[in-house]
């Protein structure tokens, strides 16, 4: 049977930290919502609010809840009504469905956010932090008739010294990830070749490849494989100020769009988290000429365009998912608080 979480929506807001100006619904918003497969929370939230979000305070949810939030499924109601003359959303039981559409539902949770979006980055390595390169564990031979190796082959790697570690992640260094700030290295993209198993510890390992993007061989780097755990936390503010910038765009391409990648140069050295919401701003000047028809530049207000959702976070970079934006995101806009 659909669970149904109604008991989420008569919590009250505890420890969240959120703004004092009051949650817009957008015009003529509509009174239900019934869950469908491809629904997000996100995508929900906006049919009815103008900054979808802000949902977790219009769903009343708390600090445990936005980690740990209950999920909603297909043919679930979200209705939206008025407690104590505010708009809220809640969750009603929903329509009455056949048995065999009962079963194929019940465990295709909703997600906060496009899932398969970001599937890719959640465990595959992104970053390898500076001081983790040079003692990664690397292949240093392959199977005798083989210069490069794919699924199935077998390879030699020194440095595998925890040997309860079975599944790997193998993948080359990409380029240095600057600190726009401090021009300092923070760390290096790392171009995911694959996965391998580990099947005989030593010095060298046996490695059998259970998978392969790219060829690999003698070089390549290897590093515990994650557990796969696409993390539902909801979007929520910082509750600390940050202010950083866009440090690259995933992919190496020069602009960003809806649904790209990008890196920021902040992690939890800010305090930032899996879920928070983040601004970006674009720094503008305006060129003429003055009366004198000398040419002059005018630094104007920086412009609010675009919000990310933070996925993945590491010492001194986080990766976020644009979700909306109303231009391209270029390397060195801001980020800060929404």
């Amino acid at each position: 049977m659909v669970r149904i979480i109604s008991a989420l929506f008569l919590a009250v807001m505890a420890t969240c930290s959120f703004a004092e100006t009051p949650v817009r619904l957008v015009d003529n918003p509509p009174d239900r919502h019934i869950v469908v497969p491809g629904d997000t929370l996100w995508g929900i939230s906006g049919k009815f609010l103008k900054e979808p979000w802000r949902w977790p305070e219009i769903w009343r949810m708390n600090r445990t809840q936005i980690k740990n939030p209950h999920l909603i499924y297909p043919g679930d109601i979200i209705l939206l009504d008025y407690f104590k003359g505010s708009p809220r959303l809640r969750v009603a039981k929903p329509i009455k469905l056949q048995p065999k559409i009962y079963s194929e539902v019940i465990n295709k949770e909703i997600p906060s956010i496009p899932a398969h979006v970001i599937e890719p980055f959640i465990s595959k390595p992104l970053i390898i932090q500076a001081n983790e390169h040079a003692s990664a564990p690397r292949f240093i031979a392959t199977q005798e008739d083989r210069v490069f190796i794919g699924i199935g082959d077998t390879g030699f790697v020194s440095g595998i010294t925890d040997t309860q570690v079975l599944d790997w992640h193998i993948y080359r260094p990409g380029k240095p990830l600057k600190d726009p700030e401090t021009k300092e290295v923070v760390g290096h993209e790392a171009f995911f070749l694959g996965s391998a198993k580990l099947v005989q510890p030593g010095e060298p390992s046996v490695v059998r490849i259970s998978e392969a993007k790219e060829e690999i061989g003698r070089g390549d780097r290897l590093i515990p494989a994650p557990q796969v755990n696409l993390i539902s936390y909801v979007p929520h503010r910082p509750e600390a100020s940050v202010t950083g910038q866009v440090m690259s765009i995933y992919g190496g391409v020069d602009e960003a769009g809806k649904f790209s990648v990008i890196s920021i140069n902040r992690g939890t050295n800010a305090q930032l988290e899996v879920g928070h919401v983040l601004a970006l701003f674009r720094n503008r000047v305006s060129q003429g000429y003055d009366e004198d028809n000398r040419r002059v530049t005018t630094t104007i207000p920086e412009e609010r365009y675009a919000l990310a959702f933070v996925f993945r976070v590491f010492d001194r970079v986080a990766y976020a998912l644009i979700v909306e934006t109303s231009k391209p995101v270029i390397v060195g806009d801001s980020v800060k608080n929404p």
